[in-house]
C-alpha cells in the first residue's frame, strides 16, 4: 500500500540535459551527422532517469519507524561540485545512494577502478566505477557537513535499477542493492543515539535545500560542435509539432493546424539557451522566433524578466535556466 510521502523534501529536477537533446533533434536538419549521437545520448539519459524513478517509487511506497528526510537529485554547493542521486538522512546518520541502469553482465574491477559491462553479443563496454563515484560523493558530503559543524556517519550503496542487471563480479568495498532491497538495508543499519536534535535536524534539512544548485548543461551546439546554421529556427506548435507559428497580438497562431498559444515564445527562447549560448540579442531573438519588428522582440524579451547587460544595440538578455 502506498504511503503518504511526507518525508521527501526534494524530488528530482526535470533534466535540462534531456530537454536539450530533444530540442536539438527536433530542430536539426536531417543531414546533420550528430543526430544518431544525440539520439543515443537521449536514450542514456532517459535510462538513468528511469532508474532513479524506480528508487523514488520505493521510498514513496515504504515508511520507516524513525525520523528521516529524503532528497532526490541533490547537489549542495561547495568548492567541488557533486550530485547525489538519493540522500536519505536521519538524526543519527546519512545514506548516499548511487543509482545505475546499465543492462548486461556487470564486473566491478578495482585495479584500475572500472565497471565492465558484457552484452548478450559478448561485446564489452567500460564505464567509470560507480563505487568511485559513491565514495567521492560520501567524502564531499562529509566535508560539506563538517563546514556546517555537523558530524554524522555517512553510509553508501550502489543501486542497480533492475534485477535484469547481472553482477558477475561484485565490488569488495561497496554494497550493491536492487531497489526492492533498499528498505531492508536501511532497517539493517545499526540504530545509534541521535547525533542531531530536532531543531538541528530541521535546520540542516533546510540548509541542504537552500544549498542545492541545479545542474545547467553547456549548450548543445557548444558541446557537440554543431554549426548554428544546422539548427532550424521558428516557433514549434505543441499541437502538430510543426515549425512556423506566427506572432499575433498577445498570442501565437499555427497556420498548419489553427492552434493558438500565448506562451509559445517562452518555450522557444528556453530552447535557444539550451541549444546555442547563454545570451541572446534582439536581432537573434527576431531571427529565432521569426518576427520582424524590433519593438515586438524587445517586449517579448522584457516580459520574460531576464537579466540584461549592455545598452542599446549592444544589449543582451540572459535567462536563469535554473528556474525552468
Amino acid at each position: 500500500m502506498e504511503v503518504n510521502d511526507i518525508f521527501t523534501l526534494k524530488e528530482r529536477d526535470p533534466s535540462l540535459t534531456l530537454a536539450g537533446f530533444i530540442s536539438a533533434q527536433n530542430r536539426l536538419i536531417v543531414t546533420q551527422p550528430m543526430l544518431p549521437v544525440l539520439s543515443s545520448k537521449q536514450a542514456s539519459v532517459e535510462a538513468g532517469i528511469g532508474g532513479e524513478e524506480k528508487v523514488a517509487e520505493i521510498f514513496r511506497r515504504h515508511s520507516f519507524p524513525f525520523e528521516h528526510h529524503i532528497f532526490h537529485d541533490l547537489s549542495p554547493s561547495s568548492d567541488e561540485k557533486f550530485q547525489m542521486d538519493t540522500y536519505f538522512m536521519t538524526p543519527s546518520y546519512g545514506l548516499v545512494l548511487e543509482t545505475k541502469n546499465i543492462g548486461g553482465s556487470l564486473e566491478f574491477r578495482e585495479n584500475p577502478p572500472q565497471l565492465i559491462r558484457t552484452r548478450e553479443n559478448v561485446q564489452k563496454d567500460g564505464f567509470e566505477s560507480p563505487v568511485v563515484q559513491l565514495e567521492r560523493n560520501r567524502e564531499l558530503l562529509s566535508a560539506w557537513l563538517r563546514s556546517h559543524n555537523i558530524y554524522i556517519p555517512i553510509y553508501g550503496a550502489v543501486v542497480l535499477a533492475y534485477p535484469k542487471q547481472i553482477v558477475e563480479v561484485p565490488p569488495s568495498k561497496a554494497k550493491i542493492l536492487f531497489p526492492s532491497s533498499i528498505p531492508a538495508f536501511i532497517n539493517s543499519i545499526p540504530q545509534q543515539s541521535k547525533k542531531l536534535d530536532q531543531v538541528t535536524f530541521e535546520w540542516l534539512s533546510a540548509e541542504l535545500l537552500k544549498s542545492h544548485r541545479r545542474f545547467i548543461p553547456k549548450p548543445i551546439c557548444e558541446t557537440y560542435q554543431i554549426p548554428f546554421g544546422d539548427i532550424r529556427p521558428g516557433v514549434i506548435c505543441r499541437v502538430c509539432d510543426r515549425i512556423g507559428m506566427v506572432k499575433h497580438r498577445r498570442t501565437w497562431f499555427c497556420p498548419h493546424c489553427g492552434a493558438v498559444d500565448p506562451i509559445a515564445h517562452v518555450r522557444t527562447l528556453q530552447e535557444w539557451f539550451l541549444l546555442f549560448k547563454r545570451e541572446i540579442t534582439n536581432r537573434e531573438c527576431r531571427e529565432f522566433l521569426g518576427i520582424d519588428d524590433i519593438d515586438t522582440a524587445k517586449r517579448v524579451l522584457l516580459n520574460m524578466n531576464m537579466a540584461r547587460k549592455g545598452a542599446f544595440r549592444y544589449r543582451t538578455y540572459i535567462m536563469d535556466l535554473s528556474k525552468i
